[in-house]
């Protein structure tokens, strides 16, 4: 496969360039060139996700003109993906359209079943991108099989600051038509020039002048090998699992979501069974607060099907079996606490 490439800011920036080629290439195919005459009076385009897509891919659809409510949010299943049935009748409408999947969604690390719906999509013509911010990183691992078909999407976007540790600052767009990538990207200008079989990073990515990511991302490679990458993917995910575990086996803990690789949800159930959904909500963030003030270990709140939880999350190289073990013997401290100091009060 003859993909292009470019190293930008994050994820964020990877997604606005793999979204560029897209909207390049869909516009194309109907007759429109959106570089020359712009969005206004343009078919419009559809962009279909998961009903759990990140927050950067909307941002990244307004960035580019085509406006939050271009987006469809399909239902997923119990499993957090979504269903070939439901990406089938959404696609039925006939409109341009680009479709979003997820390689691991941001709470439970759900992977949408790729070899189903991709040729779903392609069959209705559609443009198939990959939010891979951290979940590509498990195609070096024994985890590969999870994401069977990703392949035969038409971008694929990732973090290297996530599973490769690299400094911040560090995202990656692969788009397989190379020509759309450099049409939506290029710019020329009298005072530049270079020889044509010279690769210059101003034809494909949004920075005019920008620092060597790609210097970071190459040594981080070469230090670990494929063997070191999936070894890295596996011990976070198997430490993800024995957190997600210990945690539910703490009385007043609840698992909402298993992990599916390196993600997991818990939920603190409020002493007081009579509580409210919102006194629940606060509860969880009392003891995420307490939790984080502790120090061991930050962990961040989210919402899950309408309600408060707690994300696990393992990406660190460092991580180790001692740290899980210390971090669950400091958040049974501090919940035995936070239930022990709770005072229930309610009018007899």
């Amino acid at each position: 496969m003859n993909s292009s490439f470019a190293f930008t800011t994050g994820c964020q920036m990877a997604h606005v360039t793999c979204l560029a080629a897209a909207r390049h290439s869909i516009l194309r195919d109907v007759g429109w060139d959106v570089e020359a005459d712009g969005l206004q009076g343009a078919p419009s385009i559809r962009v279909i996700t998961s009903e759990h897509c990140h927050g950067s891919i909307e941002r990244a659809v307004r960035f580019l003109g085509l406006g939050k409510n271009s987006i469809v949010a399909l239902a997923t299943g119990a499993d957090a993906r979504v269903r070939p049935d439901t990406l089938e009748a959404s696609l039925a409408q006939g409109e341009p359209t680009l479709v979003v999947l997820d390689a691991a969604d941001l709470n439970v690390g759900a992977i949408d079943p790729f070899d189903e719906l991709i040729p779903i999509a392609k069959a209705h013509g559609a443009w198939v991108h990959v939010d891979g911010a951290f979940g590509l990183w498990a195609r070096a691992s024994k985890h590969a099989p999870r994401l069977a078909g990703v392949e035969l999407a038409d971008s694929w976007a990732t973090d290297a600051h996530k599973w490769l540790n690299t400094p911040k600052d560090n995202g990656i767009a692969i788009i397989r038509d190379s020509s759309a990538h450099r049409a939506a990207m290029s710019v020329s200008a009298a005072y530049l020039s270079s020889p044509g079989e010279v690769r210059d990073q101003i034809d494909w990515t949004p920075d005019w002048t920008r620092r060597a990511r790609g210097f970071a991302v190459y040594a981080a490679i070469r230090e670990l090998g494929r063997d070191g990458i999936a070894d890295l993917v596996e011990r976070c995910c198997r430490f993800a699992e024995e957190l997600a575990n210990g945690f539910a086996s703490i009385p007043g803990v609840e698992l909402v979501a298993a992990p599916t690789l390196n993600q997991a949800l818990v939920r603190f159930i409020h002493p007081d069974p009579c509580a409210s959904v919102n006194e629940q909500d606060g509860w969880n963030d009392k003891i995420i607060d307490a939790l984080n003030r502790e120090g061991t270990a930050f962990f961040s709140g989210s919402r899950w099907s309408g309600l408060r939880v707690m994300r696990i999350s393992v990406v660190n190289w460092q991580t180790t079996s001692d740290d899980v073990v210390k971090t669950l013997e400091a958040a049974e401290r501090v919940i035995e606490t936070e239930r022990g100091n709770a005072i229930v009060l309610r009018p007899v």
